[in-house]
């Protein structure tokens, strides 16, 4: 990607993993895996080569991969968008004669933009890699028809005030915000019920209703995150605190554009792949670094609503965070018990509190059980016997087997001298366990 391009081209925030970052109310609509996008009339405006081209309802989004860098073109600069075509389709044998990796062979979408302050120019979008270009293109009008960046500027009050300091009313989503609460939708839908006779026709556009309301509860949701990032920088300490967890339970809403087949076409598990990798960090480590997959996988269908991704999809974005460079990673135990883990957690840390909690005196007598371990790692117990295994292969612990299920003890043969086993030590933890093994007796 040229540096140049700067001059004319606004930047996009890029998350870690290399997702683009959307705006409130801002919904992705389709992927490209390879596009340029060339001006054709002005040779001062640099072009940009080899992105992937991120069409959302506000933006034409080329992101460069391996800068994680991007620039935007906003729908609304868009003057007029023609179809798709070849600068050598009026010549068949010029396009079966010439080299097939020639750029003027690819489809190419001209745009005519409106650059300030008040020129206009033509550029195109050119497609290089093998896709279905008019499906683009159609996506690509539709957005531009919708406006919807005219709709989400109409949400927010003019004066900046919000709605309980007396902005004056309007269709919006800030007016909507009672009725989008638990009860209102309770009651909305309750009403709906009444008056259409509860039959099958009326329970779907009752079931439409809530998605359309859970929809906009997640946009608002987005909304106030981002008012939060944007005053974040002028907030001191104990603000920016609680700011922040406030946009973590806002994250935890959900997903306001998650990745589909349908929008990311053959980009689905690496794009995937890589919103997971944004969204599972806040959990994983508020979980203490670690989290069984299945909880991941609850979890982020949970908040990617009726978009569902199955098992195997799961897994498959899991397996591609090795080509990636983002702080998560998928880790098998010997069990087979498969968890996801920031990769600035440390076993050594963790063995470490283990050891701590076995070397009490009612752990050296009693030993510790899985759930004692989830206690004090606050982690589930599943995920805490695995610790207690992995430590017991280490050496650290030793295991006794009893109907009422697994017990784990300090290993004192690492405390016994090879060369005089049957002298006792007047420090360490072997004396501590002879001292309460003594006192029990």
């Amino acid at each position: 990607m040229s540096v140049a391009a700067a001059d004319w081209l606004p930047s996009a925030t890029v998350t870690a993993s290399g997702r683009p970052v959307l705006s409130a109310g801002e919904i992705e609509r389709h992927l490209l895996p390879l596009a340029d996008l060339e001006p054709e009339e002005n040779p001062r405006l640099a072009p940009l080569r080899g992105c992937l081209l991120a069409l959302t309802s506000h933006r034409l989004i080329f992101l460069h991969e391996p800068s994680l860098s991007a620039r935007a073109l906003p729908l609304a600069s868009i003057v007029h968008p023609y179809p798709p075509h070849r600068k050598n389709s009026h010549n068949p044998l010029r396009s079966i004669f010439s080299s097939s990796s020639s750029s003027s062979h690819h489809p190419r979408i001209r745009l005519q933009i409106s650059l300030p302050p008040s020129r206009s120019e033509v550029v195109a979008v050119v497609v290089t890699c093998k896709t279905d270009v008019d499906v683009f293109y159609g996506r690509l009008v539709e957005a531009i028809r919708a406006r919807a960046w005219e709709v989400a500027a109409a949400a927010v009050p003019a004066s900046g005030a919000s709605v309980a300091e007396g902005a004056p009313a309007r269709e919006d989503l800030a007016i909507r915000m009672p009725v989008v609460g638990v009860s209102g939708i309770l009651r909305k839908e309750q009403e709906t019920w009444e008056s259409a006779g509860q039959n099958l026709q009326d329970a779907f556009q009752d079931l439409n209703a809530l998605m359309s309301k859970a929809k906009e509860m997640m946009e608002l949701a987005e909304k106030m995150r981002q008012k939060l990032l944007t005053n974040q920088s002028n907030s001191g300490d104990e603000e920016m605190g609680s700011k922040q967890d406030m946009q973590d339970l806002l994250l935890s809403v959900g997903i306001v554009s998650p990745v589909t087949k349908e929008t990311a076409g053959a980009l689905y598990h690496q794009q995937l792949s890589r919103q997971l990798a944004d969204f599972v960090r806040v959990p994983v480590e508020r979980a203490g670094g670690m989290m069984a997959l299945v909880d991941v996988y609850c979890l982020f269908n949970r908040a990617r609503g009726t978009e569902l991704i199955s098992p195997e999809d799961l897994l498959q974005a899991c397996s591609l965070w090795d080509k990636f460079d983002v702080p998560v990673m998928l880790r098998k135990f010997d069990s087979g018990v498969k968890v996801i883990q920031t990769k600035t957690h440390s076993d050594e840390e963790v063995f470490a509190r283990i050891s701590s909690l076995a070397q009490k005196p009612d752990a050296l007598q009693k030993g510790i059980s899985p759930t004692d371990a989830a206690f004090t790692l606050g982690i589930a117990p599943a995920l805490a016997k695995e610790h207690l295994l992995n430590a017991e292969n280490k050496g650290l612990l030793c295991r006794d087997v009893s109907p009422d299920g697994f017990r784990f003890y300090i290993n004192l043969f690492n405390e016994i001298d090879p060369q005089n086993i049957y002298l006792t030590k007047t420090h360490g933890v072997y004396h501590t366990w002879i001292s309460v093994a003594t006192a029990a007796h």
